[in-house]
């Protein structure tokens, strides 16, 4: 029996893109590392210096000729031009920034026209099996509550247009009370966790979200509460920041490779 190789592209090599490079390089059974997409050509090539076999630096339009799957670890902006090169190719299409995916639901029905698939990761979050398991029966509520270190919420659009600010905070700061839907878009460098729960679970418009900057908090935490009619599950999970980006945690980059581990390893745990 032969193993086949998928190959693998990446859009993006910042906090998360260039340690999924990494790693990639540095050897993962049935996965190579074809190709990369960025916006600085230069920084890209010293990211990747000493890695034994460099990938090609294409434009995202030109990613499906070299690549069976495509992830997306770039700015929200980049997100639909990621998805569509791959879709449109019928590639697996694995984005980090699963929060823009709501808005353009459209895609999906693409993917099935196309045969392309969209594998969101789990990221920063977890117990998303057993939301997806709770989701086959009758789930009442999905509830998130994320703290984050203001600095971790800086920019976010939201906080802009309601000139919200987080200088000189002294205490935990609710910025944010509603769906998925509506967080996802006003902070898409932040919840996309809401997003992939959502779309795990009962959907962005009955998911709800409480997002709170919070100086007393290192770690960007997540609370899940669920109510369904086969379990109650409430779980937390603290994850470290990354140095290059605090808007994004140190595990989504090891979600992100996981997963594409799942896509080619013989044995493979959880649904």
């Amino acid at each position: 029996m032969t193993t086949q190789t998928l190959t693998v592209g990446i859009v993006g090599l910042g906090a998360i893109g260039l340690h999924l490079a990494r790693a990639l390089d540095a050897g993962v059974p049935g996965l190579k590392l074809a190709a990369v997409a960025v916006r600085d050509r230069d920084r890209a090539v010293a990211g990747m210096k000493g890695f034994r076999d460099r990938p090609l630096i294409l434009d995202i339009a030109k990613l499906p000729r070299e690549c069976d799957i495509i992830v997306e670890a770039a700015p929200a902006s980049v997100f639909e031009e990621a998805a569509t090169a791959a879709i449109e190719a019928g590639c697996i299409f694995v984005p980090s920034s699963c929060g823009a995916l709501l808005p353009r639901m459209h895609l999906i029905d693409r993917a099935r026209e196309t045969g392309a698939r969209i594998i969101i990761p789990t990221g920063a979050l977890l117990g998303l099996d057993a939301v997806r398991a709770a989701a086959e029966g009758d789930v009442s509520s999905v509830t998130i509550e994320t703290r984050k270190p203001p600095a971790g919420l800086l920019g976010a659009p939201y906080l802009v247009e309601h000139d919200i600010s987080l200088d000189g905070l002294t205490g935990a700061k609710l910025v944010f009370k509603g769906n998925a839907f509506d967080a996802a878009q006003g902070f898409p460098a932040n919840v996309n966790v809401a997003a992939a729960l959502a779309l795990a679970g009962i959907g962005p418009e009955r998911t709800m979200v409480e997002i709170w900057a919070d100086p007393s908090v290192t770690r960007n935490t997540h609370t899940i509460r669920v109510e369904a009619a086969a379990a109650r599950l409430t779980m937390t999970i603290e994850n470290v920041p990354s140095e290059a980006n605090p808007k994004t945690g140190k595990i989504t980059a090891l979600s992100i490779l996981a997963c594409l581990r799942g896509l080619t390893s013989t044995l493979k745990v959880g649904s």
